[in-house]
Parts: structure tokens; sequence; C-alpha cells
């Protein structure tokens, strides 16, 4: 059924909110327990959408999946199915990252072209040639991406671009290949860390995870583990920008601020007040926020994931911002649906010149991706009367109870059936 969420504005969101695991790591985590036969226990994992989905994509390829709150149980079996070309890969961008791993474990793979969120071109060419230096042979097919490799073996890989995708299928590749890969130009974001980790805890021998050149020594076989997933930043971020732009204050806890270093930054110089803990940090604002400037690059930059907050916050704040995405060059489609919400926005290539307005007013938006999504529900925050933000389920598959968490703070969200 679906489903929409009303949202009215003019409440300051206060109080404590927990982070639970990352999306953007517990799918790739899930895909790597294909590498080694036997029981891989995942925790701290979080309850949204996209983990039955790619419980789905594994158990299409022969594992018995368990699922029991924030614990998966992932019993991969001897003989591994090499083919994901079946109706749940299709339907989101992470089932992308079994192809690594069956290559390896397999020796081919043959995996459906994913879908995902609709904020721009994102090819499988870096994956293809990365696997290729490996020894691989690929090609597309019939909307599929095939691969096989009789041996796989280490070889030097620059990529062009650090691509978050690319680099965890040349590691979960690599990690049983003959001899030593090394990776230039790696993504350096903490879902790689966390990635490495738990493969170096299987038994690869991966160094270099979290800097721009990392090196995989390839093993014989990986075993089983036991891994907790790291906290997601963006659902923190997101927090942290909602707090700022209703003149609140929201504690979040179970993410590293670290990973969220010139987010936070950004805010401090919007007017917050934050103070970071361990594994959380605090973020109060008591003035209107000033305009600032925000560009996207991969991490430790500013993630384009947070962009939609970025620019929800500069339709309301003193000044004039400008806004570059680097990353995505569709992701403005959300600044359509902020017009619609009466923001002062102005496109110009891959820059939107956002001029803040005092308040927003309310109408009807359609969220086109899982950060949209919550871009809008924020903006809903601080517009006049009810906003109603359409198609949520793609909010549904990245932030976890979501409008029960925005309503422990003060917020008046309600999920509604679609008419």
């Amino acid at each position: 059924m679906k489903e929409r969420f009303l949202v009215t504005g003019g409440t300051r969101l206060e109080g404590v909110v927990n982070v639970g695991g990352a999306k953007n790591s517990v799918l790739k985590l899930m895909a790597a327990a294909l590498l080694a036969e036997g029981t891989t226990t995942l925790r701290n994992c979080p309850e949204i959408l996209d983990v039955p989905l790619m419980r789905d994509v594994l158990v299409g390829l022969g594992c018995d999946v368990e699922i029991e709150g924030d614990v998966v149980q992932i019993h991969t079996p001897a003989d591994v199915s090499p083919h994901a070309d079946f109706e749940a890969v299709r339907q989101f961008r992470a089932s992308v990252a079994v192809l690594g791993p069956l290559v390896a474990r397999c020796h081919e793979a043959r995996v459906a072209l994913p879908g995902g969120d609709a904020i721009g071109s994102r090819p499988l060419d870096m994956h293809q040639s990365g696997l290729e230096k490996l020894g691989a042979t690929t090609h597309i097919e019939h909307g599929a991406v095939v691969a096989r490799a009789e041996q796989l073996t280490g070889a030097p890989i620059k990529l062009d671009f650090p691509s978050v995708g690319a680099t965890e299928n040349i590691i979960t590749a690599a990690v049983l290949a003959q001899g030593r890969t090394t990776l230039d130009n790696a993504a350096r974001e903490p879902e790689i860390v966390d990635l490495c980790n738990m493969l170096n805890s299987m038994g690869a021998r991966i160094e270099g995870a979290g800097t721009s050149s990392i090196t995989v020594d390839g093993v014989d076989s990986l075993r089983p583990t036991e891994h907790t997933v790291i906290g997601d930043r963006i659902v923190a971020g997101t927090w942290a920008y909602a707090a700022a732009m209703t003149q609140g204050d929201i504690t979040v806890t179970g993410a590293a601020p670290g990973h969220l270093h010139l987010a936070l930054s950004k805010l401090k110089l919007a007017g917050a007040d934050i103070e970071t803990y361990p594994s959380g940090f605090r973020v109060q604002m008591h003035q209107c926020p000033k305009a600032v400037d925000y560009q996207t690059l991969p991490f430790p930059g500013f993630p384009t994931d947070l962009q939609p907050m970025a620019i929800a916050i500069s339709t309301i704040a003193d000044g004039v911002s400008v806004i570059t995405e680097n990353v995505f060059e569709a992701r403005f489609r959300f600044v359509d649906e902020m017009q619609r919400l009466g923001a002062d926005a102005t496109v110009d290539g891959h820059h939107v010149v956002l001029r803040g307005v005092e308040q927003l007013s309310s109408t009807d938006v359609w969220s086109s991706d899982i950060r949209a999504g919550a871009g809008l529900v924020l903006a809903g925050l601080v517009a006049d009367g009810q906003t109603t933000v359409h198609e949520v389920h793609h909010i549904d598959r990245g932030y976890p109870s979501f409008v029960e968490q925005m309503n422990s703070l003060g917020a008046n969200v309600e999920r509604v059936a679609a008419q």
C-alpha cells in the first residue's frame, strides 16, 4: 500500500535519538558473507526495507538468512549460485555488491543491472575494469553484468574516481585472488573501513582502509565471522540538520562524530552550538541559521547524501547559499519540490543558488530518493500548515522508525495511506 506523511510545521525538535547501523554498510557486509561457507552474524543492523531486499538476493543465491531485530544471520552454503539475475536484484543499487564476492567464490557471476534511487547515472564501468585487471572477462548481456575468471590474480589498479561501489567490489574479489592487489584512488568512506574490518576478521589481509591506497594480499579461503555494523552517519547527519533547522536541541547517539566532521563544521558556521562525544554529539541552535556554501565530494568531503539537508536548511537561512553537487548529476530534482514549498532557488548546471526566506509554505511534494524524502520532511517542519510528502517508501529504505523518532523529538508527523 502506498503511504504518505502529513508533516505539520512549526515544532521545535528536542531530545535524544539513537542511530542504528549504517544502510550504506550493512548491505555490503551481507554480500561479503558470500565469501565464506558457514554462518556469519551481523549485529546493529538497521530495520529498513533494504535489509529484507538483500536477504531475498542472498536467498536467491542459495543462502539461508534469518533476521531477528537488529541481528542478521547468514548461512552460506558450500555451493553458492553465481546467478543473481532476478527481480529482487533489480530493485536497489546495493545489490551490485554481490558481484565481487561471486566472482571470487564461484569464478563467475551474472548480476542483473540494479535499480535504486533516481539521482543520476551510476555506471558499472569501474567495477568491470577493476575485475578485468584481476583477470576476469566482463560484458553486459540481456540487462545483466556477466563476469568470468578461472583464476583471479592480484594487480595494480587505479580508479578514475574514488567510487565506493567499485572499491568494494574490487576488494571483495581481490581477497581470494592470487598475490597482491594495490588499489589507488580508493574510496575512503567509513563504510569501506567497516567492510575491510569485517573481511580481516574473516581472515583477509587488507591494509590501508580509510586511505586512498589499499593493499590486499589474497588468501586461499575465508571463514565466517561476527561483526557489529558501524552507526549510520547519514541518518545522524539528518538529525543534526533537523535540530539546526527547527532551532532545536538534539543529542544523537550511536554514531561517530568524526564521520561527520565537515557536516558538523558547516552547522557551526550556520550558528549552531555543537558538543561531541566518543559515540555521539549534541546540536543546539538558538537563532535563524546563517547562509553557508556547500560542495559535495567523496569522503572526507561533504556527503552527497546530506545535500538535500544542506539545501533544506539553506532555504530558510539568513543570506544567500550556493550548493555545488559534484557526485550525482540528477540530485537537483529535489530542488523542484523545494520550489513547490516556496524556496527561492535557482539551478545553474551543478550549482543551485538559494536565497533564504522567512518561512516555507506547505503543499504536496514527492520524494524521488531516500535522502530527498527525508529532506522534504525536514522542510515540512519549518513550513506553515501541513505538508504532504508522497512516495515515502523511499524514506523507509534508509530511515528506521522515522516517524516514531521524529515524533519522540516533538515533531508532528503522521503516516497515512495514500488516496
